[in-house]
């Protein structure tokens, strides 16, 4: 089945130097399939709590994927919360990839992952359906480094995409890569005039959205129209 755009621009977003990929609810494993046929060398993990969809994924995995005897495994499958993923069990660069969920349940989940491992270094390629700017301002409180972000355009919905990497505590002050942006920075950057047009539209949809819903009262509401509008001023 071919790849949804978003889910395209995900895959093609990741490095190659991770031991271990986890595939977070991310359209019933189509992510996690497009990752093997890059044939990296890693182990790519499907996550689902739902385990009637888990058996339908490693149904499909056994018939298309095979795992061959005597030879290390380059999937497994695991019914489970997200937040309680197993990353202490495994060796080397790990990547966590959860897409399609909303920006409120994706903060709960990533907060929640990076409390239970404090000693590991963790990569994250996020793709929110809303709340991106809560999303944004919880991994800069939490110290995560930008890798990449995009800015992208799917059936006249917009998505960012949000690759960071949380440093482990020890390697914390140690670093001194940028942190993300709470209003991005690359996504504003552009390369063509259909993405000038996918940038001020989705600006413009944004500053809307809160400047309908902000609570007057809210110093972070209005932080958060004061900062998109520093945006949208600078791109006149």
């Amino acid at each position: 089945m071919k790849l949804s755009h978003r889910l395209s621009h995900i895959v093609k977003m990741i490095t190659p130097q991770y031991e271990h990929i986890w595939d977070c609810c991310c359209d019933h494993g189509l992510l996690g399939a497009q990752i093997l046929n890059q044939k990296l060398t890693t182990t790519t993990h499907f996550v689902d709590i739902v385990p009637e969809l888990m058996q339908q994924v490693e149904h499909k995995l056994q018939l298309f994927y095979p795992q061959r005897p005597n030879i290390p495994a380059h999937w497994q499958v695991h019914c489970i919360d997200v937040a309680r993923l197993p990353l202490d069990d495994y060796q080397g660069r790990q990547l966590v990839i959860i897409a399609g969920v909303g920006g409120d349940l994706m903060i709960q989940m990533v907060q929640q992952l990076m409390n239970a491992h404090p000693s590991l270094t963790l990569d994250f390629l996020l793709c929110p359906v809303h709340h991106v700017a809560k999303l944004r301002a919880m991994l800069n409180a939490n110290h995560c480094q930008l890798i990449d972000e995009q800015l992208i355009c799917e059936n006249r919905r917009y998505y960012e995409l949000l690759y960071v990497s949380r440093p482990a505590a020890d390697q914390i002050n140690l670093t001194s890569a940028p942190l993300i942006s709470c209003f991005g920075d690359k996504i504003w950057q552009s390369h063509c005039d259909e993405q000038s047009i996918i940038i001020k539209r989705y600006l413009n949809k944004v500053l809307t959205h809160y400047k309908k819903t902000a609570n007057s009262k809210s110093a972070v509401d209005i932080s958060v129209i004061v900062g998109y509008q520093h945006i949208a001023d600078s791109l006149e």
